[in-house]
């Protein structure tokens, strides 16, 4: 499907929020939106496929607020659909522009031309990663310490018929200075069924925001999953930024481990 009638602002893309909070924080939503830029219709899809977890995660840029403000971090979010482009995937993923979401394929997206893939890429993935990067060396400019890097995402309860039963996974690589002590931390208040690489690890390559912004560079990373269920509400996305941030704030606050674990693997 060509869209070269489709035109996007760059303020629609992308969103930063509390540039200079200057706490060790910085907050990732990549897929805060279920916004389809002008011209590009609903992809094919009907409506209401467009408010399901296909096209965003519901919930996680309400949860990030909340801990934007309450730690008083920057927040980077994606403000266009995860259905015209993944901004959590690398280039050559075969699901960064997919025609198959769980079980509803996305007619607008079979058999893109790469003019169109190019095209995507520059309405909304290189724009969100810019800003990220832009932000991290205005902090820098700053004098600001080197930042740590928290993704927040959300999950379906259920995928593919089968159901998931974490309340929250925290999703981490070799480097888990944060995710040990937050693990521990969440698993210490008992109510929570916390997923560890689970629903989804790094090998399934669902870690490359943080890949590319804090492993790559020897900065500390996190990435949380939140069943969606459990954020349905303003005062629920309120409970778990509440929780979130006084984890977070309480590891920072005593010296981050110097050695990092391998981590452990879970499946999509």
């Amino acid at each position: 499907m060509g869209m070269s009638q489709a035109t996007v602002k760059s303020e629609d893309v992308v969103r930063v929020s509390n540039a200079d909070g200057a706490g060790p924080f910085i907050i990732l939503c990549d897929h805060a939106s279920n916004h389809i830029p002008e011209g590009y219709g609903t992809l094919g899809l009907k409506p209401i496929d467009l408010k399901r977890h296909i096209a965003w995660d519901p919930g996680a840029i309400g949860v990030s607020m909340v801990m934007s403000s309450l730690l008083d971090a920057p927040l980077v979010e994606s403000c266009v659909s995860r259905l015209i482009i993944d901004c959590n995937r690398p280039l050559d993923a075969p699901d960064l522009i997919p025609s198959l979401s769980e079980s509803t394929a996305i007619p607008a997206n079979a058999e893109l031309s790469e003019e169109e893939k190019q095209r995507r890429i520059g309405i909304s993935h290189r724009p969100y990663h810019s800003a990220i990067e832009d932000l991290a060396r205005a902090r820098a400019a700053k004098g600001l310490p080197d930042p740590i890097y928290v993704a927040v995402h959300s999950f379906t309860p259920v995928y593919r018929g089968i159901p998931r039963p974490w309340d929250i996974g925290i999703i981490h690589d070799a480097d888990d200075r944060i995710a040990a002590p937050l693990i521990a931390g969440l698993e210490a208040l008992t109510q929570f069924c916390v997923g560890v690489n689970e629903p989804y690890s790094p090998a399934d390559r669902v870690y490359y925001t943080l890949e590319r912004h804090a492993s790559a560079l020897g900065f500390p990373a996190v990435m949380i999953e939140i069943r969606n269920d459990l954020i349905t509400t303003a005062q629920k996305e309120m409970a778990w930024g509440e929780t979130l941030s006084r984890l977070l704030r309480e590891i920072v606050e005593r010296p981050l481990a110097q050695a990092a674990s391998s981590p452990k693997t879970g499946t999509a």
